[in-house]
């Protein structure tokens, strides 16, 4: 695809980019690319500029729900009554609860991600190029859940792709199982921006969709790689090193599936000298997994093997 820059005069004069670290008009384009590719651009949104400030100042300013004017019962009630939402958190709460009726609403994995491509309630869809829904077998027993789509997966439309899918490919091994053998499944399931940590809105509009998708897979044990999804899902906040190699209850409903939290590939890629606490979680796998195969009644090629 061919990009035309509109080049303009140098501003008072000819200056270089580290002058006032950002690259000034006149410059050859050749030389406007490297930068933005220096500073990781590293996609196209849109054909034309948005302006994304003025749309959150636009939807901080909605008007604010009136406050309650009626007579209190209690001398300190004032005090302690909640503040009127801002028009930003009634959108928050409103794009939550339409995106937990939906998800609610979703009988099968078919349904749930046409849902999620039909939703706009979260402001990464309109950034990222591609929805990540999830990868691997839906009738497996186990399901791992890993926390936000790569660049790799963003640009080819397929989960748990690049380098870090193809260490999960081969951790997976190392156990005897496959990516065919396991569901694989999201918290977020657009890219952020710059692979930067999702927001607390972001998160709340998409979890109802990542419990729904596990409620729909009805997994014997879950893996949660990485700390994103132990924290959302399972409400704790300890930390990375902390949480990996423990086991937790995920409560579904009535149903409670053990739950193991361990690294994350793209961790482990850029920290090799963690891949053995890796290799000791997914011995604990391997341990539960046989403990459930004995109640199997199905051939070695049996989907929930």
């Amino acid at each position: 695809m061919a990009v035309a820059f509109t080049t303009f005069p140098p501003y008072n004069g000819p200056m270089a980019a580290d002058d006032l670290g950002f690259m000034p008009y006149g410059e050859p384009a050749e030389e406007i690319l490297r930068w933005y590719r220096d500073a990781g651009v590293d996609c196209a949104l849109d054909d034309t500029p948005r302006d994304r400030l003025a749309e959150a100042r636009a939807a901080l300013e909605a008007p604010r729900q009136p406050a309650q004017t009626g007579r209190s019962t209690s001398g300190n009630a004032s005090a302690s009554a909640p503040q009127p939402a801002t028009g930003f958190d009634q959108h928050i709460a409103q794009a939550a609860a339409e995106a937990k009726t939906l998800a609610g609403n979703a009988a099968t994995l078919e349904d749930l991600q046409a849902a999620l491509a039909h939703y706009d309630g979260c402001p990464l869809k309109q950034t990222a190029k591609s929805l990540i829904f999830a990868a691997g077998n839906p009738h497996s027993r186990i399901m791992l859940v890993s926390d936000v789509p790569g660049p790799d997966e963003d640009r080819l439309g397929e989960g748990f792709t690049g380098p870090a899918g193809q260490l999960l490919d081969r951790m997976l091994k190392a156990i005897g199982l496959d990516r065919q053998q396991v569901a694989l499944g999201l918290v977020i399931p657009w890219r952020p921006p710059g692979n930067r940590a999702p927001t607390q809105q972001e998160l709340a509009v998409c979890e109802p969709f990542i419990r729904r998708h596990i409620a729909l897979i009805k997994p014997d044990l879950l893996v949660f790689l990485g700390t994103l999804p132990a924290h959302l899902l399972l409400g704790v906040q300890d930390s990375q090193i902390k949480l990996r190699g423990r086991w937790f209850d995920y409560r579904d409903g009535d149903h409670t599936i053990p739950t193991l939290a361990t690294l994350p590939p793209a961790h482990l890629l850029k920290h090799p000298a963690q891949k053995a606490q890796a290799w000791r979680d997914l011995k604990a796998l391997r341990e539960a997994h046989h403990a459930l195969l004995p109640r199997e009644h199905g051939t070695s090629s049996d989907p929930k093997a």
